[in-house]
Parts: C-alpha cells; structure tokens; sequence
C-alpha cells in the first residue's frame, strides 16, 4: 500500500568558495606554501608577483586595443596566428607565468649542496661480516640473520622460520645450531646488544662486554638475569634483600643498567626529519602591552593575470563567435574565477586567522604578558566563538592546527583552551593551574619517598582545590608522569 507524506528539511549546502576556505583555513602554516604553488601550477590565470623575474614581453596581445569589427575583419588564417583556441583548451599549465618560472634560475649561478654520506644500520653490519672469515654457507646465513634484524636491532624472527628462507630461497639447507653459532658471531658485531631476541638478552650482551672481574657488572649481571621484573617494577627492597646489598651499592648497579642502550640499532639510524613547526603569528611585549602579528607566509601576494583579464575582454567582444572562440572564452572565464575565489579565500583565511588569536590573546592577556600557567584562564572554543561571533568549528579548526611564537615558546593554539575548576571560594580557575601546581609538587618531592596520588589530592585540598584523587591521576597520566612507585629513585 502506497502512502503520501508530507515532510519538511532544513538542509545547508557549501558553495566551492566556501569548501575552498575551509581546507584553506586547516592547513597549516608549512603546508599553505605547497598549496599555493600547486595552484599556480594548475591555474595559469592566478599569479605570485614575487615570483616574476621579468615585465611579461609586450606586443604578445598586440591587438587587445582592436575593436571587435577589426577582429571580424581579419581573415581566418590571421585571427587563428594571433590566438590559437587548441592551445589553451588542451593544455592549460603551458604559459607565460609557467615558462618564466621553470626558466628562473638559467641565469643564476647552480649551487650543489653537498649530501652527507652515511652508512645505515645494515650497511654497517654487512661490513663488519666481511671482515670476518667464514665459510660460503656460514656467510650466507649471516646475511640471512642480518636481513631479519629489525629496525631496532633485535631479532624477532623465529630460528625455524629462518631455516625455511635459506631452504627455499637460497637452496642452502642448515640445522638450528648453525643458525644458533652465526647468530653468536653477530651478537659480538658493534653496536653492543645487537640481534637480541628480548630486552633481557639486550642487556645482558651489553653488560658481558664490560669488565667482568668487577662486582658491580657482576651484580648488573645477576639482576638482569634473574630479576629483570623486580629492577623495572623498582621493587628495591626485595633486590637488596635477595643480593644482599645495600642501598649504596644498588645505586650504582642500577646507575649502571640505566646507561645500556635498549635499542641498539636505532644508534646508527640515520635520525628522520621532523615536520618543522612554523608559527603562524608571534606575540610580542612591548612595555606591557601585547603586540599581535601574522606571519608573512600567511600572507602572500598573488594577483590575477593581466594577460588573462585582456584576453577575456577583448574575445568576449567579439561580434561573431564559433564554437571554438566560445569555449575559449568559457575556458578564460573559468580560470579568472577560479584566481578571483582562490585569493578570497587566502585574505579571508588571513582575516579569520587574525580575528581568531586577537580574541585568544585578549581573553589570555595576562598568561601571554607573563608566561605563569597559573594566570591562565579556563577558556572552551564556545567563547571565543561568541567572541568574534563565527561558528564553533571554525576556531576549532583555527586552533587545532595553528601555532603561536611568544617570548616563552612556541605553543599551539589548542594548548590556550582548558576546563574550569571551581575552587572553595567559588572562583573558576583553569585546569592548567591546578597541572602545574601538581607538576610542582612531583618536582620537589623526596624521590626516595613519592607522593602519591592520594597525598597529593590533599595537597591540592589544603590549597582550595576540591578534585577528586581520580581527577589528579588523569591530570598526571595526561602530563606522562609515571605513578608514584616508579618515580621511586635510591
């Protein structure tokens, strides 16, 4: 049976400007340069003046001053010379903007930059197994035991799958105490520790190329072995019990475990690049008054072309027009839009960028002034937003991926924002109080006696602050401060 119903929606819809400024509006500041470069290399109407090395070349358009009846006048042979349609509908990266671009380092002096030279990981140890001499077969599974290390330097690939590799994919056949005997004369190779099958043997390799007559290594040795568990839950007293040692002696085994390398293959790891964090304003104290800037990346100078705004006028004119000249003009219109909505969008993202962090920094003045935590003020996205009277998701999106230089670090635009807590007096403070006064607490706790999460709610008690001890555990956790009994130290 077939019924009618009447139903009413509420739907908003985005307009590409609109999408466009958005995803303008994430990017931070180190991307947007990438961005706008792939704009100008998709859009030949769009243009960065400070990347034009020369005037463009006159007379290219010299019949941009002509009326539409000169044009008509033309023959077919002619109009098709001066504007050829083909050009410009099949291929729009080639043009003026593009071909002095690519050409703008011709006159310049090349500069190699030199490339440090660097063996890896595996290079190294390859090396150091050709020094050793070795028969085919022994070297063959040496390769193969190298090739199986992770990044890390342990070897985590079971004996009898490694059997299996050389069979079928060396065709060389080998008992487990082959691989076993090999894998002796790797564990000796530099760095100390390498292709350990866990933690424990890690250690234990690193600590057998030290000293053996020394006590010290002697008892490093034993706890490694046989207390391994007890040592990484800082059960002290049950070491010194089970060793007879005392509290002096066990500072210096422990000392001595702390120095070993856990991952011995990251030490010869070439070390991977960072994202580079680039602030996108800087706050700065002039006399006690905050001054507020944007970077200059935030803000560069494009313009649409000349070229392309003649062209369009002087066709559009055209008294007759066949398919071809329509498509071009459409073709035109089209990229001149384009450049017109990819501009607004920058200076738009720019005002709101700027609109944004003037609102922060007012309503955090006294924190930016001085850089005390403790004079930070409870603030949530919902008040700036009715601030700058802008939606919610748009300073989330602002302070999510956006960074502030101030004169005491550079800090995410996320990090202002933080929950109030309502002391005994019934003022709100910010959580970020409350963190730092418990960070200070931690820091000058007696180590050998840490305080836990229970003394230090009432710590925070005793100075007004009424949080739960649940409340203060999830504080520390989010500060990565470990629980009290592994702060512990002799």
């Amino acid at each position: 049976m077939l019924k009618q119903h009447l139903q009413q929606k509420l739907l908003q819809k985005l307009s590409p400007q609109q999408i466009q400024f958005i995803k303008l509006l994430q990017v931070p500041t180190v991307a947007l340069d990438t961005r706008i470069k792939e704009e100008l290399e998709e859009n030949p109407a769009l243009e960065d003046p400070s990347l034009m090395i020369a005037e463009e070349p006159k007379g290219e358009y010299d019949d941009l001053n002509d009326t539409p009846e000169d044009y008509d006048a033309g023959s077919k042979e002619e109009s098709s010379d001066e504007f050829n349609v083909d050009d410009y509908l099949q291929d729009d990266s080639v043009n003026d903007y593009s071909t002095s671009y690519n050409n703008s380092d011709d006159d310049e002096e090349k500069k190699e930059t030199p490339i440090a030279i660097e063996s890896t990981f595996f290079e190294s140890l390859q090396e150091q197994l050709d020094l050793v001499p070795l028969s085919d077969q022994d070297f063959i599974i040496g390769k193969q035991i190298i090739g199986s290390l992770d990044d890390d330097g342990y070897l985590r690939r079971p004996i009898t799958s490694m059997i299996d590799d050389l069979a079928f994919s060396q065709n060389v056949i080998v008992e487990e105490e082959d691989v076993l005997e090999m894998l002796k004369v790797i564990q000796g190779f530099d760095p100390p520790g390498i292709a350990a099958r866990d933690l424990q043997e890690c250690l234990t390799l690193q600590l057998r190329r030290k000293d053996p007559a020394n006590p010290i290594i002697q008892k490093a040795i034993a706890i490694v072995e046989h207390y391994l568990d007890e040592f990484t839950r800082k059960h002290y007293d049950k070491l010194e019990k089970s060793l007879g040692l005392n509290s002096e002696d066990l500072k210096e085994i422990i000392a001595e475990i702390l120095r070993l390398n856990p991952k011995p293959g990251d030490s010869n790891q070439v070390t991977t690049k960072q994202l580079q964090v680039i602030p996108d304003f800087h706050v700065s104290n002039n006399d006690g008054t905050l001054i507020l800037t944007l970077n200059s990346k935030n803000a560069p100078e494009l313009r649409v072309s000349r070229s392309y705004i003649d062209m369009f006028d002087h066709y559009d004119k055209a008294a007759q027009k066949d398919k071809k000249l329509k498509e071009a003009v459409q073709f035109v219109k089209q990229k001149l839009d384009s450049a017109k909505w990819f501009i607004d969008a920058i200076k738009q993202r720019q005002q709101t960028l700027l609109k944004t962090m003037n609102a922060i920094m007012q309503y955090q003045y006294e924190y930016l002034l001085t850089g005390d935590e403790r004079k930070m003020r409870p603030m949530i996205l919902k008040d700036i937003a009715d601030k700058i009277d802008m939606d919610i998701s748009t300073v989330s999106r602002v302070a999510n991926s956006k960074y502030v230089q101030t004169e005491f670090g550079t800090f995410l635009l996320k990090s202002f924002f933080s929950e109030a807590i309502q002391t005994e007096s019934g003022e709100e403070v910010s959580n970020k109080e409350v963190k730092k006064i418990l960070e200070d607490c931690i820091g000058n706790e007696d180590k050998r006696k840490p305080l836990a999460d229970e003394k230090l709610t009432d710590i925070l008690k005793e100075r007004g602050y009424n949080i739960a001890r649940r409340t203060v555990a999830k504080y520390r956790e989010q500060m990565n401060i470990p629980v009290a009994r592994l702060r512990k130290e002799l």
